[in-house]
């Protein structure tokens, strides 16, 4: 893991310093790391949502759509449970299970 010094004012220091105590982190470092992953699935989500915006209409849904997408979604929950998984179901296992 590579290493990175920031300097900080000491109201933006005793605000992180704060969250450490307050919301359970180890250290300084872990709140920073937490900070740049959810600004990285921000960026991630702006991104979709620009291309999804920008893209052709697609088809559709109604009720009969969300009954399959439930069903396809229960099932993978059902196969993971079966296999020792907590049964929660990722993007990728739901995107597996469509093209199945």
């Amino acid at each position: 893991m590579s290493t990175m010094n920031i300097s900080l004012p000491d109201s933006l220091k005793h605000f992180v310093d704060r969250q450490v105590a307050d919301r359970g982190y180890g250290t300084s470092s872990e709140y920073v790391r937490e900070l740049i992953r959810h600004d990285q699935d921000r960026q991630r989500l702006r991104g979709l949502l620009l291309e999804g915006a920008s893209s052709a209409p697609g088809t559709p849904v109604d009720d009969d759509y969300f009954a399959a997408l439930r069903k396809r979604a229960q099932g993978v929950a059902d196969a993971a449970r079966q296999d020792g998984h907590s049964g929660l179901v990722t993007e990728s296992e739901l995107l597996t299970a469509r093209s199945a």
